[in-house]
């Protein structure tokens, strides 16, 4: 005899994160779309001035960075929730409002922590076909049901780079019923510059289903520290803060956190960085015909090689050449790998090495 788990936590695939290493030699990462330019010294040092605090619980309602975070973006600290990295946000989110036999939806080549989510509350994940590698509002709203408990949009969308307009996104809103829950991911926000781009503050104080997500992990470099923000109404605020753990955020994590956030100078350098790459990107690969680059407005690229062979092919030159792309199959997109901007010494090996495979394909 021996403990038995739910029986839906067998049809869980495990989530894979992107490689980090090709044997004992040195790489270039470009799997996990972490910032190129690493993260803010102020917020190292914040982190390094931590250490003689550790043994210490850190502040469990992270009240001085949620204040920081509130006075960057002109909102109710009240109403924010941090976590460890928002994939926990959403853990607690699925957690609260799915469970057996309800439903969530997503879109077709969405984030894969989404239908996990679902699946571990025994929720079913309705996964709704994609148009032209972009979501499809019009189809998920169709998708909905009774069972509708939350509606996932990442915006822009991981791993695709595409992302839904105001329009789209009003459009989703008002034609969802109010009794589910919108999630809107935006873990890339800091990297768009997209006038029509939603603004999700405003989004959420106009309607109380609707939550946002954002992480620390992106523009601001903090990925290894694991910590994500929440904005929600005041009524999804207090049941986060009823189930999640009393301590979900470190203290070095908190502090970093908050030294980020004031380093207007890191914040600059790395979206201006990640703007130039992206075009220089797209520059050069407009002129082959071998390789089609998705267009993004995040801080990757998606790269579709035409077919698996192709793919698998170019994988093999990258990973032979110490670059590293993350593999899509696990999203749908056998044909395709994704890239992370990188440094600058980075990206112009990878343009070289892109060049290779164009010639070899």
């Amino acid at each position: 005899m021996k403990p038995v788990a739910h029986s839906y936590i067998s049809e869980i695939e495990n989530y894979v994160p992107g490689k980090a290493k090709i044997g004992s030699k040195k790489a270039i990462k470009l799997s996990s779309n972490e910032n190129a330019l690493g993260a803010s010294l102020k917020a190292i040092a914040a982190y390094k001035n931590h250490a003689d605090e550790i043994s210490r619980y850190a502040g469990g309602s992270c009240n001085p960075l949620r204040e920081a975070i509130a006075a960057k973006n002109k909102i109710d600290p009240e109403r924010i929730v941090c976590g460890a990295g928002s994939d926990e946000i959403i853990a607690l989110l699925t957690s609260a409002f799915a469970g057996i036999d309800d439903e969530i939806i997503y879109s077709e080549h969405g984030f894969l922590m989404y239908p996990i989510s679902a699946k571990r509350v025994g929720a079913r994940a309705v996964k709704v076909m994609e148009k032209n590698l972009k979501a499809d509002v019009g189809a998920i709203l169709s998708a909905i049901t009774s069972k509708t408990k939350i509606i996932f949009i990442a915006n822009p969308n991981n791993p695709t780079g595409s992302y839904l307009n105001k329009s789209e996104i009003d459009k989703l809103i008002k034609g969802a019923p109010r009794n589910i829950l919108i999630l809107l991911d935006h873990a890339y926000e800091e990297f768009v510059e997209e006038p029509d781009y939603p603004n999700a503050i405003e989004l959420v104080n106009k309607h109380e289903n609707v939550v946002i997500t954002r992480t620390f992990s992106k523009i601001y470099g903090l990925a290894s520290l694991r910590i994500g923000w929440s904005y929600s109404s005041s009524y999804i605020a207090d049941i986060l803060n009823k189930i999640r753990g009393p301590f979900n955020v470190g203290g070095p994590a908190q502090a970093a956190a908050i030294a980020a956030l004031q380093d207007e100078e890191f914040f600059t350098a790395s979206k201006n960085h990640n703007k130039k790459w992206l075009e220089v990107f797209f520059e050069e690969l407009a002129k082959q015909q071998k390789i089609n680059a998705h267009p993004s407005i995040a801080n990757f690229i998606l790269l579709d090689f035409g077919n698996v062979e192709a793919c698998q092919k170019a994988n093999q030159i990258l990973l032979a050449s110490g670059i590293i792309f993350r593999e899509m199959t696990a999203y749908g997109l056998a044909n395709c790998l994704r890239m992370t901007i990188g440094t600058e010494e980075e990206n112009l090996r990878v343009l070289e090495i892109l060049q290779k495979i164009c010639d070899e394909l």
